[in-house]
């Protein structure tokens, strides 16, 4: 049961922040590209890389906590149900161009993310 209520809470916390920042995002830049989600996948991929491949690895976070920010808190703060929607939405709108380089751009940098917060714990470990 405590696991589900850690999960719950940071999902909770996560998904707030999106909405926080991406909506933030999305008002600021007055173009059709969805920049908010991009952000935020980004942000999500490289914290997740940070938790798994320093504090986990180095064992410095419990597995209770490990899963309030990894399934809770990164579950809900990364978006790639709203990021294939809003591909879909750029196809179906003849907007073909603009999903594609939606597509690859959160592809490309979540795993630039995910990678960087590899290195970064590789040289801080």
């Amino acid at each position: 049961m405590l696991n589900y209520i850690l999960v719950s809470a940071g999902a909770a916390i996560g998904g707030a922040l999106r909405f926080g920042i991406s909506s933030y995002i999305q008002k600021n830049i007055s173009v059709i590209f969805p920049y908010g989600t991009l952000v935020v996948n980004v942000i999500g991929s490289f914290i997740l890389g940070i938790i798994m491949f320093y504090l986990n690895e180095k064992e410095l976070i419990g597995s209770e906590f490990r899963l309030f920010l990894t399934v809770g808190f990164c579950g809900g703060f990364t978006t790639f149900s709203t990021f294939s929607y809003e591909t879909l939405a750029l196809f179906r709108d003849s907007e073909i161009a603009l999903a594609i380089y939606n597509v690859m751009l959160n592809v490309i940098l979540c795993l630039a993310g995910i990678y960087i917060a590899y290195l970064i714990s590789k040289l801080i470990g």
